[in-house]
């Protein structure tokens, strides 16, 4: 975090630029920038709250997301699943440092991140 942004994904393509990183820019209004390693827990909370990402999607390439995928998430959204619980455990070196803007503190970060090269 605050470092060189390491890649976070490349199959599934992830990030809100689709390079495996979760880059932002003024574009990006959902600011794609945690990356995370997604639980089951944590798709089933994305898709009640209106996300679901383990369905298909052809039309944009999308294959789904499953359980262990690694994924670039809104921050919001990681922030939302945090105060719920079920906040999916997250790679700090490929996390854009603009997840601070959120109300996310470097604790809440390192209580959940992975150990590297995971």
């Amino acid at each position: 975090l605050g470092g060189v942004l390491q890649c976070c994904c490349t199959s599934p393509k992830t990030g809100f630029y689709r390079d495996g990183f979760c880059n932002t820019g003024p574009q990006d209004t959902g600011r794609h920038v945690v990356c995370a390693r997604v639980t089951e827990e944590w798709l089933l909370f994305s898709k009640s709250n209106g996300n679901d990402l383990m369905t298909p999607a052809p039309l944009y390439s999308f294959p789904g997301l499953k359980p262990g995928d690694k994924w670039c998430l809104c921050a919001a959204r990681w922030k939302e699943a945090l105060d719920a619980g079920c906040a999916p455990p997250l790679v700090l070196e490929a996390t854009h440092e603009n997840v601070l803007q959120f109300g996310i503190t470097l604790d809440q970060l390192h209580l959940h991140a992975l150990a590297p090269d995971v």
